[in-house]
């Protein structure tokens, strides 16, 4: 039972990724474990031709997202920011992200360009 159930102010609560009633969202659980994470690693074009390795699919905390971003910079040797729940990485590293996210234990899906 909510604070404002049954008045004017009573508002659904709404899932932070999907942005639907929590009722009916269908967003994965964000326990999931990285064993069980199926994560996409593509290759993105940027201003002025700058490429950037974007990694996505991530269902997990953002503690751990962050926790892979800093393991991928420092043996990437390059700069990133998470970006909307995404890993971006200054450069192509399109050979070298899968084989570190394979040895944290995730699953990748494959690399597109």
């Amino acid at each position: 039972m909510g604070l404002f159930d049954g008045t004017a102010l009573e508002r659904p609560v709404l899932c932070d990724r999907c942005g639907e009633e929590i009722r009916s969202c269908q967003c994965p659980p964000l326990d999931t474990p990285t064993a069980k994470q199926s994560l996409k690693v593509r290759l993105d074009r940027r201003k002025r031709g700058k490429l950037i390795t974007v990694v996505s699919n991530f269902h997990c905390s953002d503690q751990q997202i962050q926790e892979t971003l800093t393991v991928l910079k420092n043996k990437c040797g390059a700069g990133g920011s998470i970006e909307e729940g995404n890993i971006e990485l200054q450069g192509d590293h399109t050979q070298r992200v899968p084989e570190l996210l394979i040895a944290r234990g995730y699953r990748v899906q494959g690399v597109r360009s």
